[in-house]
């Protein structure tokens, strides 16, 4: 977890030095407070909104102005610039604020149709997993685990951190997502490297790929 900080001239960032134009910025959220309100921001727009009376559409939406009221309520510090800095700071483009509403992008377990959202139009998709869990899935397919939604990746990069976050032993399942979406899986790009869809069934699993063990 990194300070969120400031630039004159491109605006809230995580960490020491502007990534635009190397500028140190003054901190506006320490990483301890913007651990605490990204916990907060996430657990309403995932998964309890009706336990702060905030109303969520079938697209994930909520009125922005009652989410800051419910911040502030939690944090008497935080305010509705602290939440723009979150969001608009945030490397792994979690949020999207558009006019009076925000949304979580993904990690779901509240039901949401995300309707809106493009259809994703890469042709090969990964799964990042572990060995013992990918013989299953080769099996049974990939469904969601306390999600409403599978994430998949983008890039076999991005699949390689969310594997070795989970295991000692990765393995990628590499998707035919080109297919998938022709035989009629709904598959929908949320941000430049997260990929949705409800399942994807065993035969649209590629092949999988072995990585090297992670060194102790």
């Amino acid at each position: 977890m990194e300070d969120i900080r400031i630039c004159p001239e491109h605006g809230f960032y995580r960490g020491e030095n502007c990534p635009e134009c190397d500028y140190r910025g003054e901190v506006i959220l320490n990483k301890d407070g913007v651990e605490k309100l990204g916990r907060f921001v996430s657990g309403i727009l995932r998964h309890f909104p009706e336990r702060f009376g905030i109303e969520m559409d079938e697209d994930g939406w909520v009125s922005f102005d009652a989410l800051v009221r419910a911040v502030r309520r939690k944090y008497k510090w935080a305010n509705q610039w602290l939440v723009k800095a979150l969001v608009y700071s945030d490397p792994k483009q979690r949020y999207e604020l558009k006019g009076d509403r925000i949304r979580a992008k993904y990690g779901h377990s509240v039901k949401v149709k995300l309707s809106d959202y493009p259809p994703a139009e890469e042709e090969v998709l990964y799964y990042g997993t572990g060995e013992e869990e990918a013989i299953r899935l080769l099996e049974i397919g990939i469904k969601p685990v306390n999600q409403t939604y599978v994430h998949l990746s983008t890039t076999i990069e991005k699949s390689e951190e969310v594997a070795r976050l989970r295991t000692d032993e990765p393995m990628i399942l590499e998707i035919d997502a080109k297919r998938a979406r022709e035989e009629g899986i709904r598959i929908i790009k949320v941000n430049s490297f997260i990929a949705l869809a409800e399942e994807i069934p065993p035969v649209y699993i590629k092949r999988v790929i072995k990585l090297p063990a992670q060194e102790k």
